[in-house]
């Protein structure tokens, strides 16, 4: 008996008359069958955490190379800047291999979490780091690298520390890790923090003290941080990076408000010699170079900022400003 065709199969096959032949288009509703759907995997290389999860991670270091950054300025008391060179997924072994000999490694832990990071300084950037705190110009690199002293481990121990709390400070966005350091080494081989076959999320700063440029790098097992890279997305990540640029004016001034500088006047200079100093007693008098009506020079911070004239208020002795040091005159020319 003849199959009697129905009238949409019908008006299916006058569609197609005239149609290319070709292979069956794929239909949207079977994802097995939508390319858009397959993704390439290199099992030589796996990547455990995507792009954007690696731009989040990027964002949260490039927010604690700023918070140390301000702190090495401060502790320095030269020009520091510490920018994010890269970010990179490693096999283990292949992080080791880069690690240079002798180097300057720091392990720390990962409290609430089952593994441990390695913060490493180039020896460079450590003997910097001692020669600026020790009074010198932390310029000098010209000399051959070598390990570390224990004397330069305990100076520059306590900038290990304030670095681990502010990279413990810019993970606050994303997790509530802590990290306390462990222990220093100084050869890759004695650093065994993951199997060899193990990805790490190794992060690299340029860190240029003056016109000079080190290296420092953070090494991350991701086994340790499998929980916290799959929960990576800007959904759920608070703000992070220009923590101070993006600060809040009125907060900033409240900042400045608080700083305490310290203010001397200079009531005037004398010279005299050894004996008449030892000779001096409660009651003796020294003759100044400046008048009673003189301006007194007022320095903040050892920096001569403004002229006043000596004077008594409420009964206690003070200056009153007068006008400010000219550029000369703060420069120590004229003072």
């Amino acid at each position: 008996m003849p199959e009697v065709l129905s009238q949409s199969e019908i008006d299916n096959l006058l569609a197609g008359i005239g149609s290319e032949p070709g292979p069956a288009k794929q239909t949207s509703q079977d994802p097995a069958n939508d390319e858009r759907d397959v993704q390439g995997f290199d099992f030589r290389r796996p990547n455990r955490v995507s792009k954007s999860q690696l731009r989040i991670f990027q964002a949260v270091h490039e927010t604690f190379a700023e918070l140390f950054s301000f702190y090495l300025v401060s502790r320095l008391q030269t020009q520091v800047t510490i920018n994010v060179s890269s970010v990179d997924q490693l096999f283990y072994s292949e992080y080791q291999l880069s690690i240079g000999s002798p180097t300057c490694l720091y392990v720390f832990n990962m409290e609430n979490s089952e593994g441990k990071g390695v913060l490493e300084f180039s020896p460079t950037l450590v003997f910097a780091i001692v020669e600026r705190l020790l009074g010198g110009g932390g310029t000098d690199t010209t000399g051959k690298v070598r390990a570390v002293t224990e004397i330069e481990k305990s100076l520059v121990k306590g900038t290990v520390d304030k670095a681990l709390q502010d990279l413990q400070s810019a993970w606050k966005s994303i997790s509530g890790l802590r990290f306390k350091l462990e222990r220093f080494e100084s050869e890759a081989d004695f650093l065994q923090i993951a199997p060899a076959s193990e990805i790490v999320l190794v992060v690299s700063f340029d860190v240029q003290i003056g016109s000079v440029s080190n290296l420092m790098n953070i090494c991350f097992p991701t086994f340790s941080l499998e929980e916290i890279i799959q929960s990576l997305s800007v959904q759920n990540v608070a703000p992070v990076g220009g923590a101070y640029r993006n600060a809040k004016p009125d907060s900033v001034v409240k900042t400045i408000s608080t700083t305490e500088l310290p203010v001397s006047v200079e009531l005037g200079k004398s010279a005299i010699s050894l004996r008449e100093l030892v000779s001096l007693r409660k009651g003796d008098l020294l003759l100044l170079s400046s008048r009673k009506d003189s301006l007194l020079p007022v320095k903040i911070a050892s920096h001569t900022k403004f002229f006043a004239k000596a004077g008594i208020h409420d009964g206690h002795k003070a200056v009153k400003i007068v006008r400010s040091a000219s550029e000369e005159e703060q420069s120590g020319e004229g003072v």
